[in-house]
């Protein structure tokens, strides 16, 4: 599903502008979620982007900011420290709480699962916390500085690199780390939690999922991303920490969308009325559910294929089944079938291929289909004959029957 993201920003703990994107799937939104990204990151890093467009995909709503003097946000990162992160986490949960509706869910990454961790007990409406890589003691960000740390206790403050970009530490950023106990605050959290970590993680060690994990109260969950670097810079890696974050939060977080419930299969096909927006619809066929929509362009949210897309789409499904019936019983070389689908409107005296006598405007359909396989001439010609045959090709062709009658559901 596609996103729908807008830029808005937010007051942070230092009194300075916070950049923010407010990532929104394309449809009604389930819930609202707040990410919190790594130490030094942006929310723009690459697992921040991939996770945030996980989790629309799931119908959740995703705010994602730039920590004070990171990323896009203003202000001095050298006068910033970990409760200054806290605050900013929590100004963020109160932007979402009055211009949408306060979070369900917090997910941090990194020393940002920490921040959440810190923050989710404070906000009566989170129910769950997903944390990704992150540390069981924040003072761990100590080891990151190496040997700056002691010209910081030297000297006040230094330059220090981390991921090949210079930071100014300061002293007081290091002494704010000693007075966080973020084991207690896990042991106090009465919040499901989902641990993610990886085993071969070198910048947070495995171990310290292992301490967050014995700390917790039920209900808790460990999953390990086997294989993924700290900042899950592969693509699968990322898409997977997003799914698995999704599917998860779906049994503690309350649908707060609205939405009328899917239909019950009362007929071969049934289409309701989702009462979000004004063309969205739950389609039940058997056992299948999906969502059919309209175009932003049109007033709809692009949450599903329209119905004429839905038409073509039996069209080209029904031209490739009939293609590949005929091909198996003939055992011809056919590899595969693709069915391109056009559909459109055009007036009658300028459709060469329509039966003479239509006037106005009528339905056309472009249809290309596409055989890979070691076919000769011959064959191809064949099956591009049987694809006329496709029942569907034949009901659009002919006049068909429309009964309406009233329910009374």
């Amino acid at each position: 599903m596609s996103i729908a993201a807008q830029r808005v920003s937010f007051i942070g703990s230092q009194g300075v502008e916070l950049a923010a994107r407010l990532d929104l799937p394309m449809g009604p939104v389930t819930a609202y979620a707040v990410f919190v990204h790594c130490f030094t990151c942006s929310k723009d890093v690459f697992a921040a982007s991939r996770i945030a467009a996980g989790l629309t995909d799931s119908g959740w709503g995703v705010l994602r900011f730039d920590f004070t003097g990171l990323g896009s946000s203003d202000g001095d990162f050298a006068n910033t420290n970990f409760s200054s992160n806290l605050e900013d986490v929590r100004r963020a949960v109160q932007w979402l709480t009055e211009h949408h509706r306060a979070p369900q869910l917090l997910v941090g990454h990194s020393l940002g699962g920490a921040a959440a961790l810190m923050v989710a007990s404070e906000c009566a409406s989170v129910r769950a916390v997903a944390t990704i890589g992150a540390p069981s003691d924040v003072r761990h960000v100590e080891s990151l500085l190496g040997d700056a740390v002691n010209r910081i206790e030297a000297d006040g403050s230094a330059e220090v690199q981390l991921a090949g970009r210079s930071f100014r530490i300061q002293q007081q950023f290091i002494d704010d780390l000693q007075s966080v106990e973020l084991v207690d605050r896990v042991a106090q959290l009465r919040r499901a939690l989902l641990i993610m970590h990886s085993p071969v993680d070198l910048v947070v060690g495995v171990e310290h999922a292992a301490r967050i994990f014995e700390a917790a109260r039920h209900p808790k969950s460990f999953v390990a991303l086997d294989g993924a670097d700290h900042l899950l810079t592969t693509r699968d890696d990322a898409t997977f920490a997003a799914q698995t974050i999704g599917v998860w939060a779906q049994r503690y977080c309350v649908d707060e969308s609205g939405a009328a419930p899917v239909p019950a299969p009362t007929a071969q096909v049934v289409v309701g009325e989702t009462t979000q927006g004004m063309f969205l619809n739950h389609v039940v066929a058997g056992h299948h559910r999906f969502l059919a929509d309209e175009p932003v362009s049109v007033g709809g949210f692009d949450a599903g294929p329209s119905p004429y897309d839905l038409l073509a789409a039996a069209l080209g499904a029904c031209t490739s089944m009939t293609i590949r019936m005929y091909a198996e019983r003939r055992q011809l070389p056919l590899d595969r079938v693709v069915v391109e689908v056009d559909h459109g409107k055009v007036h009658a005296q300028d459709c060469e291929e329509c039966d003479q006598g239509r006037v106005g405007m009528i339905d056309r359909f472009s249809r290309t289909i596409h055989l890979e396989g070691d076919l000769d001439e011959a064959q191809r010609t064949k099956l591009l004959e049987i694809a006329d045959k496709c029942p569907v090709h034949r009901t659009l062709e002919a006049a068909s029957t429309i009964v309406t009658r009233a329910g009374n559901r």
